[in-house]
């Protein structure tokens, strides 16, 4: 057997053992990179090991801590309730609040299932206040996530980026974020007409939607998002839930809320706010590496408020920096395997470059629905870079396709994002019932989502 078709095998081996058991598919990869790159292809540890995204791994532990301490000082508890203000009495903007504030916080740096864990129970609690259809804002808040998951600074954004530069082909960051912003947005257009969002414009709420949220946030949101850890290959239930009130989860965050439920901003929480956007600015505007600018603007917040950094190096999530720098660890193995090649080379001996993108945008979201998004993104970016470099086809177009069609799919029930919106249903609305729903929006963005996206991003051939 040829070394391309054993880590083919070697790989699907991985994602079924980490899509049925609890197991970080990083770690399996690191495993099968040792195991692939010592006993078949005889590299020594070193050639292995350099292999590992060292830039990629302070990215992610950088972003993810400066949005722990936030998270711990109160910042995007401010965030949420000063944004639920601005709605005033007018519920119809109420999921579109929880859209934008889920889609700035991803967009940031935070993972998209930390974004979610804190604004799904807000945005829930909502939905069953104001009879506010379920579905719809629990959906709404898994697409704003993902709305702003590909921006520059964001680590689906850093990661497809960070894959790009090291090959030849054109890159686009702000044209794949973009891109997702905006089918993510469209997608919520949608759900807001289909599932009741216009009769919302006749409805008003007065003081009901402040003193909700006020209320919400005496039990503090960012324990609930402490309280999820990706479990497998980083898109499983969640195991511990959403923390509870008089449970262990949320009694470390306990003064932070009674902090943040006082109508003016304190000195960290401004210094924070101030720190995201110079983090924007600073790696945007000057193109200073995100990781650096990041870990740095967190240490200078750890200063300024030493109490709010207690425990946010816990909140890193190690699980997924293990997945990330494992599977890109793993697919330099697979280059120097020729798996690449082989595959590039298969998908170019179909004779149908666009149809050969569009069997990818489906692999991508079939197999993410039930895997980990991320761990697709950096298997079949690197699979598809031969084949994108012929020219024949758009490669920012493709890779935005791809994008779309792995991340929209995090709908699903079997994800943690999907997940999380079902353990935080209103306790009126019928679970088995609400699982079903889920299940059947998934579908249709499973089967929909993928050739949309290869429609509007790949075929025209404008990107």
């Amino acid at each position: 057997m040829s070394a391309p078709v054993l880590s083919i095998i070697i790989l699907a081996v991985m994602f079924l053992l980490a899509t049925v058991l609890p197991l970080n598919m990083g770690a399996l990869a690191f495993v099968g990179a040792f195991l692939l790159g010592s006993v078949v292809l005889g590299m020594s540890t070193s050639d292995i090991l350099a292999n590992f995204p060292g830039g990629l791994f302070l990215t992610i532990v950088g972003v993810t801590y400066l949005f722990a301490i936030a998270q711990n000082n109160g910042t995007i508890d401010l965030l949420v309730r000063g944004a639920v203000r601005l709605v005033g009495n007018k519920v119809a903007l109420i999921p579109w609040v929880m859209f934008a504030i889920t889609a700035l916080i991803t967009a940031v740096g935070a993972l998209s299932p930390a974004a979610v864990a804190i604004i799904a129970p807000i945005a829930l609690s909502f939905a069953a206040k104001h009879k506010i259809n379920p579905l719809m804002m629990g959906m709404m808040v898994i697409h704003g996530a993902q709305a702003g998951g590909f921006s520059p600074i964001a680590v689906y954004g850093v990661t497809v980026n960070g894959i790009i530069a090291k090959t030849d082909l054109e890159a686009s960051p702000m044209a794949i974020f973009l891109a997702s912003f905006i089918f993510n947005l469209a997608i919520a257009v949608v759900l807001f007409i289909v599932l009741g969002g216009s009769k919302l414009l006749f409805t008003k709420s007065g003081r009901l939607v402040e003193q909700a949220a006020e209320s919400r946030m005496a039990v503090s949101v960012g324990a609930r998002a402490a309280g999820v850890s990706l479990q497998g290959s980083g898109s499983g239930i969640p195991s511990s839930g959403v923390a509870r009130k008089g449970t262990s989860g949320s009694t470390s965050s306990a003064p932070d809320a009674a902090e943040t439920s006082g109508a003016r901003a304190t000195v960290p929480q401004l210094v924070t706010i101030a720190g995201l956007i110079a983090l924007a600015v600073i790696s945007l505007g000057f193109k200073v590496d995100v990781g650096f600018v990041s870990i740095t603007i967190a240490m200078v917040l750890a200063l300024v408020s030493p109490a709010a950094q207690k425990g946010a190096i816990n909140k890193i999530s190690w699980s997924t920096v293990l997945l990330i720098c494992g599977m890109l660890t793993f697919v330099g193995v697979l280059e120097e395997a020729g798996t690449i090649k082989f595959v590039s080379d298969s998908v170019a001996h179909l004779g149908m470059p666009l149809l050969a993108a569009l069997l990818i945008c489906y692999i991508g979201a079939v197999v993410s629905a039930f895997a980990s998004s991320t761990a697709i993104l950096a298997a079949l970016i690197p699979l598809a870079v031969p084949f994108l470099s012929t020219g024949e086809i758009g490669a920012v177009g493709v890779i935005a396709a791809l994008a779309v069609a792995a991340t929209i799919v995090d709908v699903s029930p079997f994800s943690t994002n999907g997940a999380l919106v079902l353990a935080n249903a209103p306790e009126d609305v019928d679970k088995d019932r609400f699982y079903k729903q889920i299940l059947a929006y998934s579908g249709i963005v499973v089967i929909a989502g993928p050739a949309i996206a290869w429609l509007v991003m790949v075929l025209p051939g404008w990107m």
